[in-house]
C-alpha cells in the first residue's frame, strides 16, 4: 500500500498538481496576509474603497480574458509538439487581439468611470486612483496570458515561483510603506496592480530575452484567434460565474441580511477547496488537449477522475467536520455556516468529479457551444430555483437548486461528450 502510494506520488501529474495546489494556495495566503495588515493601518472606509477598486480590477480582468484562456489550453500544447513558427504566430496574434480589445473597452470605460463611480459605486475617489485602477486591469490581463501560456506549456513550477516571488516582494514594500504614513488606497492600487504584475514579468524577460525578437518577427493571422471557439467559451464561463452567485444575490435580494453573512461565509469554505479543483484541471487541460485517439482520451479521463476524487473528498470531510471547528474560526456568532456548508457539500461533490466532461468537451473535441448549452442551463436553472425555493426554504434552497443545476449541466456535457468521444479515431 505505501509502495502504491509512493507511485502515485512520484507520477509527473501528481507532482504538478502538488506544485501547482501547493502555489495555489502560498497565493491565497499571501492575499489573506495583505488583507490582515491592511484592516489594520487603513480606515474601514479607506479599505472600503480599495475593495471596491480592486475588486473592479479583478472582475474586469476576469472579463476581459475573453475566452483565450480555453483557447490557449485548448491549442497550445499540440503546437508545442509541432514546434514550428506557428507557435508564435498563435501566441503574437491572441496576444494582439486579447490586448486590442481590453484597451478599447477599457479606454470606453475610463471616459465613464468617473460618472460611474458617482451615481453607483459611490467610491468618491479621486481621478486618478479610478484610472490607476484601470491600468491595472490591463497588466492583469497581460499577467494572466502570461500565466496561461506557462501553465498550458506545463511549466507550473516556473508560474507559481514568478507568482509568489512577486508577493513576497509586494509583502515587504508594503511593510516599508507603513512606518512613513504611505499607506493609502492609491498606493496599494500600485503595489498590486501595477508593481505586483511588473515583479511577474521581470524574470520571464529576462529569461526570454531570445524570444521576443522571434515573436516580433511574426505576422498577425486573424484565423489563429478563432473568434468562434474563442466568443463561445467566453460566453459559457460568463454565465456559470454569474449563475454561481445567483444564490448569494436572491439571498440578499429577498432581504435574509443575517443569513447572507452565514452563507458568504459558508461559500467562502467552498471557494478554499475549488482552489484544489483549478489547480488539479490547470494541470490536466494540456493532457486532454494532447489526446486525438479514443485510448488517448480514455486514458486521460481516467487520470482526470483518480486526481479529481480528491477535491470531492475534501468536501466529503466537510461532512463530518464537528461544529466546533467551524465556531473555532467563524465564532459562535457565525454557527450556522457549519450547516449551511455541509448543505453545500454534495452538489460540489457532484461538481469535482464532473470536471472532467469540461475538460473533454473543451480541449480534446474542441466544441464549446455544447459548453455554452450546458452553462446557460446551468444559470437559468440557478436563477429560477433560487427564484422560487429561496423564499420557502432560506438559506437551505441554494443546495438544492445547485445539485439540479450541476446535474442537468453535466447531463447535457455527458451526452455531448459520448457522441465527440465515437468520433475520435481508434
Amino acid at each position: 500500500m505505501f509502495e502504491r502510494l509512493v507511485q502515485f506520488i512520484r507520477r509527473p501529474t501528481s507532482r504538478d498538481v502538488i506544485i501547482n495546489t501547493f502555489g495555489n494556495y502560498l497565493n491565497v495566503f499571501f492575499t489573506a496576509l495583505f488583507a490582515l495588515v491592511l484592516v489594520r493601518v487603513m480606515s474601514p472606509s479607506e479599505y472600503g474603497v480599495l475593495s471596491v477598486l480592486l475588486g473592479i480590477s479583478y472582475v474586469l480582468a476576469n472579463a476581459l480574458d475573453f475566452g483565450t484562456t480555453a483557447t490557449i489550453y485548448s491549442y497550445l500544447p499540440t503546437l508545442l509538439e509541432e514546434k514550428t513558427y506557428q507557435l508564435y504566430i498563435f501566441i503574437k496574434t491572441t496576444f494582439y487581439y486579447q490586448t486590442l480589445f481590453a484597451i478599447i473597452t477599457i479606454s470606453a470605460l475610463a471616459i465613464f468611470f468617473p460618472y460611474l463611480d458617482e451615481i453607483f459605486f459611490k467610491t468618491n475617489a479621486p481621478a486618478w486612483q479610478l484610472y490607476l485602477a484601470l491600468l491595472s486591469v490591463l497588466l492583469f490581463i497581460w499577467q494572466n496570458f502570461v500565466s496561461n501560456i506557462l501553465l498550458a506549456s506545463k511549466k507550473f513550477f516556473k508560474v507559481n515561483l514568478y507568482v509568489n516571488i512577486s508577493n513576497l516582494i509586494k509583502t515587504i514594500v508594503l511593510f516599508s510603506l507603513i512606518p512613513f504614513g504611505l499607506i493609502n488606497v492609491g498606493s496599494v492600487i500600485f503595489v498590486f496592480g501595477i508593481l505586483g504584475s511588473i515583479l511577474f514579468f521581470i524574470p520571464l524577460l529576462i529569461e526570454k530575452r531570445d524570444l521576443y525578437p522571434i515573436i516580433m518577427k511574426q505576422k498577425i493571422q486573424k484565423e489563429e484567434f478563432r473568434f468562434g471557439y474563442t466568443l463561445t467559451y467566453f460566453l459559457g464561463t460568463q454565465m456559470f460565474n454569474m449563475g454561481l452567485r445567483m444564490d448569494l444575490f436572491l439571498l440578499s435580494f429577498f432581504q435574509f441580511k443575517n443569513e447572507v453573512g452565514y452563507y458568504g461565509l459558508a461559500q467562502k469554505v467552498i471557494i478554499s477547496i475549488m482552489t484544489t479543483i483549478v489547480s488539479i484541471t490547470q494541470v490536466l487541460s494540456p493532457n486532454f488537449s494532447q489526446a486525438s485517439t479514443k485510448k488517448e482520451a480514455k486514458h486521460v479521463i481516467k487520470t482526470s477522475l483518480l486526481y479529481l476524487s480528491m477535491p470531492a473528498a475534501l468536501f466529503l470531510l466537510l461532512l463530518i467536520t464537528p461544529a466546533q471547528v467551524f465556531d473555532l474560526f467563524f465564532t459562535k456568532a457565525f454557527s450556522q455556516t457549519s450547516s449551511i456548508t455541509k448543505s453545500l457539500v454534495i452538489p460540489f461533490v457532484f461538481y469535482s468529479l464532473s470536471m472532467f466532461l469540461w475538460l473533454f468537451i473543451l480541449y480534446t473535441a474542441k466544441k464549446p457551444i455544447y459548453f455554452l448549452i450546458s452553462q446557460a442551463v446551468f444559470f437559468t436553472t440557478m436563477t429560477v430555483g433560487c427564484a422560487i425555493l429561496i423564499p420557502k426554504l432560506r438559506v437551505f434552497a441554494p443546495s438544492y437548486v445547485l445539485t439540479l443545476s450541476f446535474f442537468l449541466s453535466s447531463i447535457i456535457l455527458g451526452f455531448a461528450a459520448v457522441y465527440e468521444y465515437r468520433k475520435l479515431p481508434n
